[in-house]
């Protein structure tokens, strides 16, 4: 018997005895699973509770989410990051007015054909929302069967991902599919951490674990670097007129499509509008999957209200309701703040940071 074969009933009676209580298990409906887990996708779960109630309280329907207009989606989305989860989101729930009725989907093959939504999460959605016995194989997950296993295959190449799948539908528990996948997800999680430092003592699997006996967990899983990021330095405008900042509308594509910015440029760069002052502000630098940016603000007294097509003046009420400023601004914050003026505290609503 393999450390596999082994590990479904000690690995669901320890799932039952420490779980965490989390929203999405307490009501395991498709759409609340799917949401959570759109949600988790490169993000921490402790992050992503108050975006989970505010969203569902706002959009507590496919329905909802298939109508509401897309800046007040980016606008519930805001600080999550990955915009285009987002999106997605929008596009399958209208997929599911359309294609099914506004009834979410109950197979595998029908769930994993909505927009956005991978092998991964259609398992989710599946075995958590449905019974159906099917793996969903994160990162976590990865981790978690290469330790167990010994696996020394690089876990970054779809066949190992396809490979795993493979050898955990062949000993998940059919009766308890939901159970299984979310025991492996939450061991990752909270058991077997990343960067070589697992809490060994706490795993239902130490006894049978390659990589415990072995000594090997700083080892497992196998993952191939990185490639660098490409740096661009940047030069942020944050333009004031009368307690109003200019924003501008990103383009529809590429990177943080459609969102609302300070105006910035690759540094160096002129001053975009006529202005009475100059002064150099804040720096910050903000890291995507693939770019750094680098950047430095430069605080601009307009001379009037003449903004370049496209542009907005924003007062902080409408920073707080309307418009959805990306996590990536965060190191102007504070010379926002003390510009526009207002109630300590206020911006909190403008960066909703994770």
């Amino acid at each position: 018997m393999g450390p596999l074969d082994r590990l479904p009933v000690p690995l669901i009676r320890w799932y039952q005895e420490n779980a965490r209580v989390l929203p999405w298990r307490s009501d395991p409906t498709p759409y609340h699973v799917w949401i959570s887990e759109i949600m988790l996708q490169q993000t921490r779960v402790a992050a992503v509770l108050d975006y989970y109630r505010r969203f569902l309280e706002e959009l507590p329907t496919v329905a909802d989410l298939a109508a509401v207009e897309e800046d007040r989606l980016m606008k519930l989305w805001q600080g999550l990051g990955y915009y285009n989860r987002a999106r997605n989101l929008q596009k399958a729930a209208k997929q599911i007015m359309d294609e099914h009725g506004g009834k979410f989907p109950d197979t595998y093959e029908e769930i994993r054909a909505l927009c956005g939504v991978g092998d991964y999460t259609a398992g989710a959605i599946a075995s958590i929302a449905f019974g159906i016995p099917v793996p969903a194989v994160d990162g976590n997950v990865l981790r978690v069967v290469s330790r167990i296993t010994g696996d020394e295959r690089d876990i970054t190449k779809p066949q190992t991902k396809a490979a795993v799948g493979e050898a955990l539908r062949a000993v998940m528990p059919v009766r308890a599919p939901g159970d299984f996948n979310q025991a492996l997800m939450e061991l990752g999680a909270t058991v077997c951490l990343p960067n070589g430092a697992p809490l060994c003592e706490q795993c239902p699997a130490r006894d049978f674990c390659v990589a415990c006996r072995t000594e090997r967990t700083g080892e497992l899983p196998v993952k191939a670097a990185k490639k660098e990021r490409r740096i661009e330095e940047r030069t942020v405008f944050l333009i004031f007129y009368q307690d109003r900042v200019a924003l501008r509308r990103r383009e529809k594509k590429g990177l943080l499509a459609g969102l609302w910015e300070y105006p910035n440029e690759l540094a160096p760069a002129p001053c975009p509008v006529e202005a009475v002052s100059l002064t150099d502000g804040p720096v910050g630098k903000h890291i995507f999957t693939h770019i750094e940016w680098r950047m430095r603000s430069v605080i601009v007294g307009a001379k009037g209200e003449k903004l370049p097509e496209g542009w907005v003046w924003a007062s902080r009420a409408d920073l707080e309701r309307e418009y959805a400023v990306p996590n990536a601004f965060r190191a102007f914050q504070s010379a926002v703040e003390g510009r526009l003026g207002g109630e300590e505290g206020w911006q909190s609503s403008i960066f909703d940071m994770v």
